[in-house]
């Protein structure tokens, strides 16, 4: 095997070495107006992945941009693309990312437990054969080939059934023409037959929070928005650490990689045979439960449940990962992942950076004047409060639980929670009047350490963002760049 992949990595250098400077033809002169999904199989561990082709299908018409057909981001862990054999062009390149990729910096998989995950990739329908790659990116984020096929269009394996699949299609929004417009569907998980017009009243209601927030409230009218329900028997989804399982239509599940608030979803491949029924470019799929979590994976789907006095913001949240590519800019929470982010390698996502090039900071267009770069934002003092609160917070539990004793051992304890109850407030206190002392950060573009995960190390934007908590729900300045970028690719820049 590794032989067979040195080859490959020869060849498609090779391939590519010759394309500088190219740009691919008119869509109408390499691929018909619909597409083709491959559904994968990708299996591995920490030290070793594979990939292998399980089916592939013709569906409807290509609903993604027809003049950006070589992505200009860097986004996703993985990627696919296609040369044109007889010319030995590359005329199209799709960056995504996938559940295996994040299963391989787990635990188990740095112990050897290998795992599968299924996954579909689409691309426009070639009108001669091509050679189909898919790449993954090593710890320095090089790409390189894990799997090449030839596919001929015309190949009676290429499924050619139709997508309708007698699901409820409920058709929200229609603003454009699918190929100039932003496709966003919501896949229903969870409802009963019962539930649709519940369904169509949640697809509304996240609709509309999503165009409350900008960019997309500016940018709302490139939207087209579609539901479809696929019944389940159950309502919910698995909650296995509960011993809670539903039957349900896409068999979505918490305790993703044991975290217990992390939700995705292991039927890749149903999930985009039921999504094929409408033209879509991106996926949310809301589960019907009340309970508070979610996820997102880039170029592939977004999942959050619907009744939680949270989901809203869980939601627009998790779809900035899968639409736009976003990094989490938190970095306080426990995650499943180790060496999610190698040092000494600079991050994808634009929203993160590892700040090793001080002469230019990743969001340099963006950068407010006159502010310190690294910008002080008293970190390490509102993080030394943090550690004292939590300290006496852990005090004064110890002292209201011994306070239920009667005698002077209670009344002792009554008075060391009084006593700690009066150094919270003092605390609290402090620690407004800190988060005051740099208020006047709040608005402005720098380079603020603590994200991705990392106290120490990387970097974010702003100091508040709803990839990381802001209290006025919006996206920092360059997030909201990132999202912009993303409609407009999607919208062929309309």
């Amino acid at each position: 095997m590794a032989k067979k992949l040195i080859i490959v990595a020869v060849l498609v250098t090779a391939l590519g070495a010759g394309l500088q400077g190219q740009t691919p033809s008119a869509f109408n002169d390499d691929f018909l107006d619909k597409a083709l999904r491959v559904d994968l199989f990708l299996v591995g561990d920490a030290r070793e992945e594979f990939v292998t082709i399980d089916h592939f299908y013709q569906e409807g018409l290509w609903p993604e941009s027809r003049t950006h057909l070589l992505e200009p981001f860097e986004n996703g862990r993985s990627a696919v693309k296609l040369y044109d054999v007889a010319s030995n062009r590359l005329i199209y390149s799709r960056g995504f990312d996938t559940m295996f990729g994040e299963y391989k910096t787990t635990t188990p998989a740095i112990n050897g437990a290998r795992r599968v995950y299924a996954r579909s990739v689409r691309v426009p329908f070639p009108r001669r054969p091509v050679l189909f790659v898919i790449e993954t990116r090593d710890k320095k984020n090089i790409l390189h080939p894990l799997l090449t096929e030839t596919i001929d269009p015309a190949d009676y394996h290429i499924i050619r059934e139709t997508t309708a699949a007698g699901d409820f299609i409920y058709e929200a929004r229609r603003t454009g023409d699918p190929h100039s417009s932003v496709d966003l569907v919501f896949i229903a998980e969870g409802y009963t037959a019962e539930d649709r017009d519940k369904f169509k009243a949640d697809v509304d209601r996240f609709s509309g929070t999503l165009f409350s927030i900008e960019p997309y409230k500016s940018l709302q009218g490139r939207f087209n928005i579609t539901g479809v329900l696929r019944p389940s028997p159950e309502r919910g989804m698995d909650e296995p650490r509960q011993g809670a399982f539903k039957k349900t239509g896409l068999d979505a599940s918490f305790n993703a990689f044991d975290l217990d608030r992390y939700m995705l979803i292991e039927a890749g491949h149903r999930l985009r045979e039921i999504a094929a029924q409408v033209p879509y470019d991106a996926i949310v799929v809301l589960v019907n439960s009340k309970r508070y979590g979610g996820g997102g994976i880039y170029n592939d789907y977004c999942v959050t449940t619907v009744d939680n006095g949270a989901s809203k913001g869980v939601f627009v949240h998790e779809f900035g990962h899968s639409f736009a590519g976003l990094a989490d800019e938190y970095y306080t929470s426990d995650v499943a992942y180790n060496d999610f982010y190698p040092k000494g390698v600079e991050p994808l996502e634009p929203n993160i950076t590892a700040f090793l090039d001080p002469s230019h900071v990743k969001w340099q267009d963006l950068l407010s004047p006159g502010l310190s770069v690294p910008t002080d934002w008293g970190k390490d003092k509102i993080e030394a409060l943090q550690a004292e609160r939590q300290k006496n917070w852990a005090a004064m539990r110890e002292a209201a639980e011994a306070a239920k004793q009667k005698g002077p051992a209670g009344d002792k304890a009554r008075k060391a929670q009084k006593k700690c109850e009066d150094i919270d407030k003092a605390l609290s206190k402090r620690s407004t009047d800190l988060r005051k002392s740099y208020a006047t950060l709040d608005d402005k573009v720098g380079v603020f350490e603590g994200a991705g995960y990392a106290a120490k190390g990387l970097y974010r934007p702003m100091v508040y963002c709803l990839m990381i908590y802001n209290p006025k729900e919006e996206f920092c300045l360059v997030c909201q760049q990132a999202i912009r970028r993303m409609i407009d690719y999607y919208g062929e820049g309309q």
